[in-house]
């Protein structure tokens, strides 16, 4: 969130002088009879994003409908019987 904030940052300083002199810029690469369509593509574009985007949160939101609420656990298996083991003493004497 910071670093897209620090990169927009720039955007900060444009005031109504600095755009004046991009549009005349603009104007003076692309010419009067391109700015329309230049603006079509541009206008399409976004729209087109917004398109895809808007299905993409619609993908989002059908599959956190289809999800399950909870999730099923399954049963632990049962661990095997333990039976005691045999002790067996040492006798001492017996040496």
């Amino acid at each position: 969130m910071n670093a897209t904030l620090h990169n927009l940052a720039f955007i900060e300083g444009i005031g109504g002088p600095e755009l004046l002199m991009i549009m005349f810029i603009v104007l003076l690469l692309f010419g009067g009879q391109k700015l329309p369509e230049f603006a079509k593509g541009l206008g399409k574009s976004v729209r087109e994003f917004k398109k895809a985007a808007s299905n993409v949160e619609d993908e989002f939101k059908r599959a956190l409908e289809d999800a399950p609420d909870k999730p099923v656990a399954k049963p632990l298996p049962k661990p095997p019987a333990v039976t005691p083991a045999k002790v067996t003493t040492i006798d001492p004497s017996r040496d």
